[in-house]
C-alpha cells in the first residue's frame, strides 16, 4: 500500500522543501500517518513532536499545518528519528518511531558511499549506486505500508500544554528584550542566554 496523498500535494510537498530525498519521504509518510491515526484534524487541533531536524519535518509542517509560530511544531534535539502527534482537545496522541527495517539494510552501504564522497574519494561509480541507493529507499519508503514503516506508541499523557504569553525582560548585558523563561540570573543581573553563556562558561 503506497503513499496516500495525492501527487500533486507530493510535489508541492517537494516544491516546499526545494528537493526530493529519502528524508522527506519519512516525513511525508509520518504526515500521512498523524492524520490517518487522528482523523483529519485541522491545522490548529494537532500538536508535532518532532525529535529531529532532519528534511521530514518540512513535510510534517507543510502537511499537517503544524508550525512553530503557532506553538503546534515543538523540536526536541534528541537526534532520534520519531515523531510524536497529538489531537490537542481529546488528548489522542501517539509517537511513530521509524522502523529500523524500513531501511532493508541499506545503512551501512550508504554511510561507506557517504563517507567516500564526503572525504572526496568517491569514485563515479561510488556517486551512481550513492545515487541509485538513495532513489531505491525513497521508493520503499513511500511504498511501505505505515504500520510496517513506523513502530508506533500510544501516548497517555495528553499533548503538551499551549504556549503561554510570558513578560520580556531586558538583558542587563546586551541590553535586548528576551522572554522571561528564557533568561539566566548571574551574579544579581538578568541575562539573555548568549549572555548568560559568555559569562558563565567555564575556561
Amino acid at each position: 500500500m503506497s503513499c496516500q496523498f495525492p501527487q500533486e500535494r507530493i510535489d508541492a510537498t517537494i516544491a516546499f522543501h526545494g528537493h526530493s530525498c529519502p528524508g522527506l519521504a519519512i516525513g511525508i509518510r509520518a504526515a500521512e500517518l498523524a492524520l490517518r491515526e487522528l482523523d483529519n484534524p485541522r491545522d490548529s487541533e494537532i500538536v508535532a513532536v518532532v525529535e529531529t531536524d532532519m528534511c521530514g519535518v518540512d513535510a510534517i509542517q507543510f502537511l499537517t499545518g503544524a508550525t512553530m509560530g503557532k506553538g503546534n511544531l515543538i523540536h526536541r534535539d534528541h537526534g532520534k528519528m520519531a515523531f510524536s502527534f497529538f489531537r490537542r482537545e481529546s488528548g489522542q496522541g501517539f509517537r511513530a518511531l521509524l522502523n529500523p527495517a524500513a531501511r532493508s539494510g541499506m545503512d551501512d552501504e550508504m554511510a561507506e558511499l557517504m563517507r567516500k564522497s564526503g572525504d572526496g574519494s568517491a569514485t563515479e561509480e561510488d556517486r551512481r549506486r550513492m545515487a541509485d541507493l538513495r532513489s531505491g529507499l525513497q521508493r520503499r519508503f513511500m511504498e511501505l505500508p505505515l504500520d510496517e514503516m513506523f513502530l508506533i506508541t500510544p501516548m497517555e499523557k495528553g499533548a503538551p500544554r499551549p504556549p503561554k504569553i510570558l513578560q520580556s525582560l531586558v538583558c542587563d548585558h546586551c541590553g535586548e528584550k528576551t522572554m522571561e523563561s528564557r533568561t539566566r540570573r548571574f551574579a544579581g543581573a538578568t541575562l539573555c542566554i548568549p549572555c548568560f553563556r559568555m559569562v558563565e562558561q567555564k575556561i
